[in-house]
């Protein structure tokens, strides 16, 4: 058997009024908390991710690029001989 108490029924009511407040505010508050990190995030310049990987695996692609090249090239040829000192140079002054 189940009574009718009103003193209940306006407990019930202000329960249930105060969790879907501290719900509000929660998400009010996350909501808060979310823009001041994303503005802290944007002031310290950061990289992404997924930026920041497709740029490591193009560094890696043109490092195996010029590997290759290297490997292709004939030998290096010798530096110039410097000339002796005292000889006068042919470049124009």
């Amino acid at each position: 058997m189940q009574t009718q108490n009103p003193l209940l029924d306006e407990i019930a009511k202000l329960t249930t009024a105060a969790m879907g407040m501290a719900q509000a505010a929660g998400d009010e508050a996350k909501a808060a908390f979310r823009s001041q990190t994303d503005r802290l995030v944007a002031e310290m310049d950061l990289v992404r991710r997924e930026d920041h990987d497709a740029l490591k695996a193009e560094v890696a692609a043109l490092r195996a690029e010029i590997e290759a090249l290297r490997a292709a090239k004939p030998a290096a040829k010798a530096p110039p001989k410097a000339a002796p000192k005292g000889a006068k140079s042919a470049e124009p002054k």
